[in-house]
């Protein structure tokens, strides 16, 4: 005969100012649909307000970085692929640049403009998916259904240069493993000439929305101080109101060279977190204009890949057909080529803030040590602080607006 449960497994009372309360707890998690993620919250509530919270992460945990250090060089972007999956490119890219900075390869001034392409394109998209589920937890199903379509058209260019939509595994250690395709650029100028009218009807229907206003100003308020002492990067650090931009602040890929605005909030509440990354869509638009100008304006008009001929992959059609090519293309994908004895820090402004990769390598086909710099499992630390005395509904749109994305966050 089983034993009943105890009511104090799922409740217990707080006495406050001589006034007996009754608080229960509340699971958020690991599986709800409103964590977007496999991850807990086991919250303390009074009524509908949180008292209190208890995260527990790992429920998909895949040792990303001993993974990493048991593989060659060659094979490790396709986990890179499944950190932040809503922007792989740039986890790709972050993960070639850290490589050539440990080899001192440099790129040419075009591979620097078409990464600086795909990573653009991969920020929009990312923005994308969280602002337009931020307006799904408010109730406004219309503008993700609308939007998201926008995303598919990013999703076909990515295929049309690499051949995949999400896990990109896009690019190469020293450029691209081929060219822009003609239809790659025809979809990249529609692209840029469709989507900002999409855009800003996506904006006529949340921005000055009265009920979208009234659910998300002030909804997770966090003050710049306090974002500071955890570490917080990206939108939700610029929603705060610190123009702190990797792009700008160490830049790399040639980003010096672009004219753009840092977007930043005054509160750091989810409608700040919103609006920032609505203003990072139309500067990465005027990036990627940016970007197609000087490749336009350039004498190239071929160049994808640095003169690195030992770490650059043969053709596809000498390594089907010529013997000497299949075994460079084995060689290198193996780990093969020489690697430096040293150790290196390279970060990126990813679609969550400062995406970091740290290599030590020995000298080994694979690296000694890898640590990732995943801006998720940082800032995710605050979220007990930030909807501590705050309503249910309320903390469900407050994680929606720090775009927690669980493959980043347990990696």
């Amino acid at each position: 005969m089983s034993t009943p449960m105890r009511p104090d497994h799922w409740q217990h009372d707080l006495v406050k100012g001589g006034e007996h309360k009754e608080l229960n707890v509340l699971n958020l998690g690991p599986t709800h649909p409103a964590t977007h993620g496999i991850f807990q919250n086991v919250l303390t509530m009074d009524g509908e307000y949180i008292q209190s919270a208890e995260q527990t992460i790992g429920y998909i945990h895949r040792a990303f970085e001993k993974l990493a250090e048991r593989r060659p060089f060659y094979q490790i972007p396709t986990i890179t692929d499944r950190l932040n999956y809503c922007s792989s490119p740039i986890n790709n890219m972050g993960w070639h640049m850290t490589v050539e900075k440990l080899l001192g390869i440099q790129t040419p001034e075009r591979v620097d403009y078409l990464r600086i392409i795909a990573m653009e394109l991969a920020r929009i998209a990312d923005h994308i998916i969280c602002n337009a589920v931020i307006g799904v937890d408010t109730g406004a199903l219309t503008g993700f259904t609308y939007i998201f379509q926008d995303r598919e058209l990013i999703y076909d260019i990515y295929e049309e240069i690499c051949g995949a939509r999400l896990t990109t595994n896009m690019g190469r250690i020293g450029g691209f493993e081929r060219d822009f395709s003609e239809a790659a650029w025809r979809k990249i100028r529609h692209f840029l000439d469709h989507f900002p009218k999409k855009l800003k009807e996506f904006e006529s229907l949340l921005v000055r929305n009265r009920i979208f206003m009234d659910r998300t100003i002030g909804c997770g308020a966090f003050p710049l101080e306090r974002a500071l002492a955890y570490g917080f990067t990206g939108p939700n650090l610029r929603a705060c109101g610190l123009d702190h931009d990797v792009r700008v602040m160490d830049p790399y890929c040639s980003y010096e060279k672009f004219d753009f605005t840092i977007p930043i909030g005054t509160g750091g509440d989810t409608y700040d977190r919103f609006m920032v990354r609505q203003r990072e869509m139309w500067e990465s638009l005027s990036i990627i204009r940016q970007a197609v100008d000087k490749l336009d304006r350039m004498s190239d008009k071929t160049t994808y890949k640095a003169d690195v001929p030992e770490w650059v992959l043969p053709p596809k059609e000498e390594v089907y057909n010529e013997m000497e090519a299949l075994i460079y293309h084995f060689k290198i994908v193996m780990g093969e080529s020489a690697v430096p004895v040293g150790e290196v820090y390279h970060c990126v402004e990813g679609g969550n803030g400062e995406l970091g990769f740290y290599l030590v390598s020995d000298g080994g086909r694979t690296p000694f040590r890898l640590h990732f710099r995943r801006p998720c499992f940082i800032y995710y630390q605050a979220f007990p602080e930030m909807v501590k005395g705050i309503m249910l509904s309320d903390a469900i749109l407050t994680m929606s607006s720090m775009n927690v994305i669980a493959g980043e966050l347990d990696a």
